[in-house]
């Protein structure tokens, strides 16, 4: 009897997290760092979150949608996490953001390779040009700062990275401002490598991260993802998931 209450207490923790409903996560299609190719989602963030989620012990489904659905959703309470967000303090007034950054991230401009445009890093030299991006996409405290001024002007917003570089290829607009990484991955699979250049510098180099809805039931798993995103770090498989990112 003894041998089988041990046996049980070994064995129900275990049975209680396999008949627990699996933790719902949005994001948005953002390719190297989380993309869905048929019915598989994959990625650099998500791979690296898969595993966090794994060491928690709390299982997970990742949903992706556009953008500001996907805000809408976690600030609704309909999802419980999403990734990879960068801090700003609206939503840092609605989200509990993790302590630990999931993925470094870097923002640039791009432009047509026969346009005459040059940059040095200070954008008000670019205030007489018109700028594409992405529905409910933040782009960092400088390129938002500049906006607030109206040093720059956004000429047309999309519904994802990919329509973005669509209407730049079509000449909707001259620039289009972007994740640096997501970026060259969509004009690599549009065959457009002859036709885009990068600006440089980039413009800001931001950290992202995974906020969680503020339900409840998930009090104290920011903690525990802190924690398990640390011993990764610790262990060198945060650093080998992170190698997936092209150069």
């Amino acid at each position: 009897m003894t041998r089988l209450l041990v046996l049980l207490s070994l064995l129900l923790p275990a049975l209680a997290r396999a008949g627990e409903q699996p933790l719902q996560l949005v994001t948005l299609q953002y390719p190297p760092y989380q993309y869905q190719d048929g019915g598989e989602v994959g990625g650099v963030a998500v791979g690296i979150v898969r595993e966090a989620f794994r060491r928690v012990g709390r299982p997970i489904h990742v949903s992706i949608y556009p953008w500001g659905r996907s805000l809408a959703m976690v600030e609704a309470g309909q999802a419980d996490a999403i990734f990879t967000l960068y801090r700003t303090p609206e939503r840092e007034a609605r989200l509990d953001y993790s302590r630990q950054v999931l993925v470094p991230q870097a923002v640039s401009l791009f432009v047509l390779k026969d346009a005459a445009i040059r940059f040095d890093g200070r954008l008000e030299q670019l205030a007489g040009y018109r700028f594409g991006v992405v529905r409910s996409v933040n782009y960092g405290a400088v390129f938002d700062e500049a906006v607030r001024r109206g040093g720059i002007r956004i000429a047309e917003t999309a519904a994802s990275g990919e329509q973005n570089m669509d209407k730049l290829l079509a000449r909707r607009f001259d620039i289009l401002v972007s994740n640096r990484l997501g970026a060259w991955v969509i004009i690599r699979r549009q065959h457009a490598e002859g036709r885009v250049r990068e600006l440089q510098p980039p413009i800001e180099q931001i950290p992202s991260y995974i906020a969680f809805a503020r339900k409840p039931e998930l009090a104290g798993l920011r903690d525990r993802f802190d924690a398990a995103l640390a011993s990764m770090r610790l262990d060198g498989s945060y650093a080998r998931l992170l190698a997936g990112v092209p150069p």
